[in-house]
């Protein structure tokens, strides 16, 4: 015997279309939410201290250091000044007498000038340190007459001190334009020059040494005949002028 199909006791179910849905149609399915691809996240990145705000808080501190050393060294000077009222030498030339000067046709200069200078400490409580004293003298019209140099000497406060140095030349060469002027002349004007380093000493305490130019002009020297010795000049009321020299780097001032 056949086998009877016996119909389904459900209904078949209609879409939304009114067409049945068949028996193994896949269920309807929600509307899925869109899902972006998944990233990982970076760390946030470090803040980093400007370069311009660095090199500014580096000048202020730098500014500040200036200041602080330049106030500290304005209240030592003021002390110093305030304990021992430094003030700079004095020099004077006493005497001199230019013992040879001879030119010749062609321009050369042979001489020999022994001066007596008088350096004077009118410090009460500084002591003055002198390194060896190179000296040269030129004429007023700018020939050179001779150099020479003495010995260093330590000077105490309240001293006063006479030197004895010898400016000589030989074979130096004149200007043609001043062989004459110089040839003719029973007295020459000289200027003279001396160039040392000098250290002062305050109780224990003891200064780097710097340069000192003392400079002597306006004194008039008789110039010998031959064989005869010129006789010494005088100088007292010309007094030198002395120049500090501090070097500040490559410069001179």
């Amino acid at each position: 015997m056949a086998d009877r199909v016996y119909p389904s006791s459900k209904p078949p179910q209609m879409n939304g279309n009114g067409a049945s849905a068949g028996v193994g149609a896949p269920p309807a399915m929600k509307s899925q939410q869109f899902r972006p691809a998944y990233r990982p996240r970076l760390p946030p990145p470090k803040q980093r201290r400007s370069r311009r705000g660095c090199c500014c808080c580096l000048c202020l501190w730098l500014t500040f250091l200036l200041i602080a050393v330049i106030l500290a060294a304005a209240i030592a000077a003021g002390v110093v000044w305030v304990l021992y009222r430094p003030h700079r030498p004095d020099f004077t030339v006493s005497s001199l007498r230019l013992s040879t000067f001879n030119v010749s046709s062609s321009g050369r200069l042979d001489s020999r000038l022994d001066l007596n200078f008088t350096a004077h400490n009118p410090n009460r409580k500084i002591v003055f340190l002198y390194d060896p004293i190179s000296i040269s003298a030129s004429a007023t019209d700018g020939a050179l007459i001779g150099s020479g140099s003495v010995s260093g000497f330590a000077q105490p406060a309240k001293n006063t001190t006479v030197v004895r140095g010898t400016v000589s030349g030989s074979g130096i060469v004149v200007d043609k334009g001043l062989v004459t002027d110089l040839k003719g002349k029973a007295s020459v004007g000289l200027e003279i020059v001396m160039e040392t380093k000098a250290g002062v000493k305050m109780g224990g305490l003891k200064t780097k040494r710097v340069g000192i130019r003392v400079t002597c002009d306006g004194i008039q020297a008789a110039v010998p005949k031959k064989g005869k010795a010129a006789a010494a000049v005088t100088a007292a009321d010309v007094k030198c002028k002395v120049k500090l020299r501090i070097k500040i780097w490559k410069w001179t001032v």
